[in-house]
């Protein structure tokens, strides 16, 4: 006598069945392990936002530009904004909810070009995410090494940062080479772990320092580092942190397909990633500037992260390291996802002939059911990225500013072509009469932040402190379109072969 199946058992069934005809409907084969549950989605997405990685680490920048006005006002602010552009993603992801993401989307919702649009996002959202990975695990190396140097007394230099930095990038490639289920159950673990984290923060630095900041001093002191004499443009630049911190919850989209109801759960992921960040991240960093004890000190401080001071004058050497330590572990996750979310969307643009060698990056490994050579591909490209640190924190910089403003381009992009495209039809989740409003907001505010973030962010202007971002998106823009015309516009999108049953991309977008 058989034993039915249970009703979870057959509806997870039926949901991976209708996952995979949708994909079919795109023009993909079911290739990925669809493995994810909703909240596996969300915590890949809000372990790559990561409050305790891109707060800790770009901290400085607002004590800076803005002080604690543009941390505890600017966060929620910025925020808000953030939140409308996920929003306005979220809506093309239910429709489109493939590994490719942003220039999948930009493709079919261009009314012509298709294929031009899709490339030019895709070299963004590609270079971007290489970018922020290699931000990610170099900020995760420097507070390591300030951990070290807390605990052995190690000296801290370019070279042993760089080191550290080698360690984690190479432990976030295994730990991804393993297979999708360990990096579901990891990021599970890095979304409680940060949730949870915070709260030990929150609480110890509530409970156990003798004095605090005023409330009025937390919310609306005033500090201008910059060199400029515009205090209105201070706090501007000030928002850099937030914005920085803001990134990377496209991940929700480019697991998509190893996410289970994928129409539905990834574009929840991308949202709740963002909202849970906001409201994580403004009662951490609230906390963190009512405990500032001495302000010059901390921004002065030879561990190199003023937080970790902040929570050593606080809390006492013991509890300021154990602080530390929960940030660190927590940065670990961050890089850990990033390396995922980046080598899905490679593999992605890989299976649509888009970088040199795509045969070899396309390729799923048949036992683990993940991109392998795509996820050791990212590694070498941000360690690439990464190597200028070893001569100038300067040079490093310019590098990677490019993955706040690539990133918002190619996130904005497929927002704009979506409210330019009356043909467009909601999915199952969708906006309904706000996404008009939501949409054009989006589009204004990216527009802001891209400009804002191109202008010199101190004075006077020197080798040290010009604003490389310009340049940063200008090389991004001449390698794309060199490469569009060497190979992309005959190989692009043209003739890949999709699997069986699957429409072949040249009829998809022509």
């Amino acid at each position: 006598m058989s034993v039915p199946p249970s009703p979870d058992v057959t509806t997870s069934t039926s949901s991976a069945a209708t996952d995979e005809a949708m994909l079919a409907e795109l023009g993909y084969k079911q290739e990925l392990h669809r493995g994810m549950s909703g909240f596996s989605n969300f915590a890949v997405s809000f372990s790559i936002i990561s409050v305790l990685a891109g707060c800790i680490t770009s901290y400085a920048i607002a004590m800076n530009a803005g002080g604690p006005i543009a941390i505890s006002i600017g966060w929620p602010l910025v925020g808000a904004f953030v939140l409308l552009v996920a929003l306005a993603m979220a809506e093309i992801c239910s429709v489109y909810p493939t590994a490719g993401g942003l220039y999948f989307w930009a493709g079919r919702l261009a009314r012509r070009n298709k294929r031009v649009w899709a490339w030019y996002v895709g070299w963004f959202n590609f270079l971007g995410e290489v970018a922020v990975t290699a931000a990610i695990d170099f900020g995760a190396a420097v507070t390591w090494m300030a951990l070290l140097s807390l605990l052995t007394g190690i000296e801290v230099t370019a070279v042993s940062t760089f080191i550290a930095f080698l360690i984690i990038i190479g432990l976030h490639g295994l730990l991804n080479t393993f297979g999708v289920n360990l990096v579901k159950v990891l990021s599970n673990v890095s979304a409680w772990w940060h949730l949870v984290g915070v709260a030990i923060i929150v609480a110890v630095l509530a409970l156990v320092p003798d004095q605090h900041q005023s409330l009025s001093w937390t919310f609306l002191h005033f500090e201008n580092r910059t060199g400029w004499d515009a205090p209105f443009y201070a706090f501007l630049i000030g928002l850099l942190m937030a914005q920085y911190t803001y990134t990377g919850f496209d991940a929700s989209a480019h697991v998509a397909e190893e996410t289970i109801n994928a129409t539905t759960e990834a574009p929840k992921g991308l949202v709740r990633s963002v909202w849970v960040s906001i409201l994580a991240g403004w009662v951490l960093l609230v906390a963190v500037t009512a405990s500032i004890q001495d302000y010059d000190a901390a921004l002065a401080t030879d561990i190199g992260l003023p937080p970790a001071q902040i929570f050593i004058d606080a809390a006492g050497r013991s509890l300021g390291i154990f602080l530390l330590f929960i940030a660190a572990v927590a940065q670990f996750f961050c890089g850990m996802a990033s390396v995922t979310a980046n080598s899905r969307m490679s593999y992605a643009f890989s299976r649509d002939n888009a970088l040199p060698g795509s045969r070899l990056w396309a390729q799923v490994n048949p036992r683990t059911g993940t991109p392998t050579n795509s996820i050791w591909l990212c590694v070498v490209c941000s360690i690439v990225l990464t190597t200028p640190a070893l001569w100038s924190t300067t040079a490093y910089l310019a590098v990677t500013s490019i993955a706040v403003i690539g990133l918002y381009i190619a996130y904005v992009v497929p927002v704009f072509l979506r409210r330019t495209n009356p043909d467009f039809r909601p999915g199952r989740w969708n906006l309904g009469r706000w996404s008009g409003p939501i949409g054009w907001v989006s589009v204004v505010w990216v527009g802001f932040i891209v400009v804002l973030f191109m202008l010199p962010p101190a004075s006077p202007i020197t080798v040290n402190t010009f604003n490389y971002a310009p340049l940063a998106v200008l090389a991004v823009l001449v390698f794309s379109t060199v490469t569009w015309f060497i190979g992309g516009r005959v190989h692009f999108m043209r003739d890949v072969p999709q699997g069986h049953d699957t429409k072949p991309a040249s009829e998809i977008f022509g």
